[in-house]
């Protein structure tokens, strides 16, 4: 080995210098190998000077592209970050709605299990109609009380103790405690059905509404992904040191279960 090739292996200054010159004198060589460059210098060189200028403006064109699909990788991120967040509550709200749900269900088949008892039990019995005031005050009593009980465990509407206490709404006093427990009976298996039917529709709506949050936010997760990939493939084709800083990241998507 020479020793000029052994100070370029071992020294890192005249490599540069070499390196510095051979840049410098590149365009000379180019316009002494062409004889169109002998002839017209000028023109050579002005070819030269667009191309580099094309290609900064490239560069410059193609960071910027790099800079915004970055951008709107994060803002599309954030959204799917929120959507995902919603399609949680949703999921939730469906959730507590299905309980809901199921237990209006079972308040049901309970009073209607019991309605068929008493309605066997009201079979055999002979009722009597009233005789006294005494005897109309306590069988009034008595359907005040079933009527107030049965509205506190929730097997009736509120308005159902003043109906009644007022004799509306087929509330009659007048008949024996065994009728009224029939009576009451049927109201409150028809009132529980009511109540299951109304839950049954919130179930339903809530599960659309859930259903429409997972879709949105499934959709706008893939679209960060692909934001980000697309930003990332732009940011692969420039210089380590003209890349954007900014960062987009993927978040697992949480949605509710089908």
């Amino acid at each position: 080995m020479n020793v000029v090739a052994e100070m370029l292996l071992t020294e890192p200054a005249p490599v540069a210098i070499w390196a510095t010159l051979i840049v410098l004198t590149f365009p000379a060589l180019l316009l002494l190998g062409s004889p169109e460059g002998m002839r017209h210098p000028g023109r050579v060189v002005q070819g030269l000077a667009d191309l580099l200028r094309e290609r900064g403006r490239r560069r410059r064109r193609e960071s910027q592209e790099a800079i915004r699909a970055f951008q709107y990788a994060g803002e599309v991120r954030v959204a799917a970050d929120r959507a995902t967040d919603a399609a949680q509550r949703w999921q939730e709200r469906w959730e507590q709605a299905e309980t809901t749900m199921n237990a209006a269900w079972q308040s049901w088949l309970d009073a209607d299990a019991r309605l068929r008892t008493i309605t066997a039990a009201a079979a055999w019995n002979a009722p009597w109609s009233v005789r006294t005031c005494e005897e109309y005050a306590a069988r009034e009593r008595f359907l005040h009380r079933a009527v107030t009980a049965a509205a506190d465990r929730g097997e009736l509407p509120a308005s159902a103790i003043a109906d009644a206490v007022t004799g509306r709404n087929g509330w009659d006093a007048r008949l024996h405690p065994v009728e009224q427990e029939l009576v009451i009976a049927r109201a409150s298996t028809a009132w529980l059905r009511h109540r299951y039917d109304q839950a049954a529709a919130a179930e339903r709506t809530a599960w659309h509404d859930a259903d429409l949050a997972r879709r949105a936010a499934t959709s706008l997760n893939h679209e960060a992904r692909t934001a980000a990939d697309e930003a990332a493939t732009l940011s692969a084709r420039l210089a380590p040191q003209s890349r954007p800083t900014a960062r987009a990241t993927h978040r697992p998507l949480a949605v509710p279960a089908t």
